[in-house]
């Protein structure tokens, strides 16, 4: 059966990283600008991506610990909430994906957004199931090829059975590298193209096998 890989930020939900701060300094007094600098640019997040601090309970405190900003786990999903926007026509298309073969959210986040997926997108669990890898468990970030590799593992599946949406060109062609078949979710005018991730997954079923 053939398998999709769908990424989640800005490919299945819009992501505004303008809409997360400052919920974040909110609620916990620190400011924004002191967050992003000590966090974010501080690489913390993405060595939270590729599997240091594992548990929700463990980023948190290590959260606490860098940037001061002491955060229960229901204000940081709160937060990304606020941040993110479900994108219609990419859910349709996951939707249509899961009716013809096996659907997969595969995407670099930490291991309090693997928490807490089913709270911040219902609708995408609702679709997939358990069938959701985030990098945060496979050791490894997009676009390394061996985050692909990885997942075709969980599956079983054959490069040329899979196919690979996400709105990054890098982990698009980290995908193309070991044989998947992809496809580039572009913006236009900050819009999501999706009638061309539509296209992309019928020719993808019709192709011959």
């Amino acid at each position: 059966m053939d398998l999709f890989f769908f990424d989640f930020d800005k490919t299945l939900y819009a992501y505004d990283s303008r809409k997360r701060l400052p919920a974040l300094s909110i609620a916990s007094g620190v400011s924004q600008y002191h967050i992003a600098k000590t966090w974010w640019q501080g690489g913390f997040e993405i060595r939270a991506e590729s599997g240091e601090w594992p548990t929700a309970v463990e980023y948190l405190a290590e959260f606490e610990r860098i940037t001061g900003a002491a955060i229960t786990l229901e204000q940081w999903q709160q937060a990304r909430a606020l941040a993110s926007t479900r994108i219609a026509g990419s859910i349709d298309a996951l939707r249509r994906a899961a009716s013809i073969g096996t659907a997969c959210v595969l995407s670099n986040n930490p291991s309090v957004f693997a928490e807490s997926l089913p709270v911040l997108a219902p609708d995408v669990v609702a679709i997939v199931g358990d069938n959701r890898l985030v990098s945060c468990e496979l050791g490894v970030r997009k676009p390394d090829p061996q985050v692909f590799e990885l997942a075709l593992g969980r599956f079983n599946a054959r490069p040329k059975d899979t196919f690979f949406v996400d709105d990054s060109a890098a982990n698009v062609a980290g995908a193309a590298s070991v044989g998947i078949h992809t496809h580039h979710l572009v913006y236009l005018n900050g819009v999501p193209q999706v009638d061309g991730l539509h296209a992309a997954i019928e020719r993808f079923a019709a192709r011959k096998k």
